[in-house]
């Protein structure tokens, strides 16, 4: 099964999994986009034995572009894993403390977001699509993490998964001055005369979001592989039967 790791030490393993023409359904692992639920769930198990864990250790959302984040407990461990009906409900963002619990992140183009800080064992993910961008649901996740947990902001740690390239992602007027209203994006969008479309780069976009909320740039590492032109992509925009990618991070104990 393919993944790319992003960390693998002592405390943490994170990485994100990869379109696999050997596994089925290309290694999809999207419970709400799948042909064969069961497929869905056996590609999950390979992914929990790659990393030392059991798919009952899996904490799955039922995303829905928004800009809420969930607080994962103990009590939470094993929700989504296996069906959508007991997901994280209406939650583009979560976040624990607790060792030996995956948490999940799926996308086909959109931004994943992968966090750490290690003095107080925070381990998250984010999903930010372009609406979720917009939403600001990554600054908004460190804003309330930063005030109300008390988290060193200079001491988390960011990964910024594969993502729709800024040359793929076009976007007409409406969705450009939903960027622009942010008052930080143009310097990540261009116009193109030929197309009468503008480029919006999401990665920077969520970098910079990062950013504001006091995490150093040093502190934020980008995947720049794009999810349409690479072959060991989902992407929704080429194919809107495409799988999802599933981004994770976990704190071992």
């Amino acid at each position: 099964m393919k993944t790319k790791i992003y960390i693998d030490n002592d405390q943490y393993i994170a990485g994100i999994t990869l379109k696999d023409p050997l596994q089925p359904e290309l290694n999809n692992m999207a419970l709400h986009v799948c042909e064969q639920p069961l497929d869905v769930i056996e590609n999950r198990i390979k992914l929990a034995a790659s990393l030392n864990c059991v798919i009952q250790d899996f904490v799955c959302a039922n995303q829905t572009h928004s800009a809420n984040v969930h607080h994962v407990t103990l009590e939470d461990r094993g929700r989504g894993a296996q069906s959508t009906e007991n997901a994280i409900p209406d939650t583009d963002a979560l976040y624990t403390f607790e060792p030996n619990t995956l948490l999940c992140a799926f996308t086909a183009d959109c931004v994943p977001v992968i966090f750490y800080e290690e003095k107080s064992s925070l381990t998250g993910v984010i999903h930010s699509g372009w609406q979720g961008t917009v939403k600001e649901i990554t600054l908004k996740v460190f804003q309330h993490l930063i005030q109300d947990k008390q988290i060193n902001p200079k001491a988390i740690k960011v990964m910024l998964g594969p993502a729709l390239s800024q040359e793929k992602f076009e976007v007409d007027e409406d969705v450009y001055q939903k960027f622009v209203s942010l008052g930080y994006a143009d310097d990540f969008m261009y116009y193109n005369e030929a197309t009468n479309k503008y480029h919006i780069d999401n990665q920077q976009t969520v970098k910079k979001q990062c950013e504001l909320a006091g995490i150093p740039s040093e502190n934020i590492t980008i995947d720049p592989t794009c999810t349409f032109e690479s072959s060991e992509g989902f992407s929704y925009r080429q194919d809107k039967k495409s799988g999802r990618h599933l981004s994770f991070i976990l704190r071992k104990a």
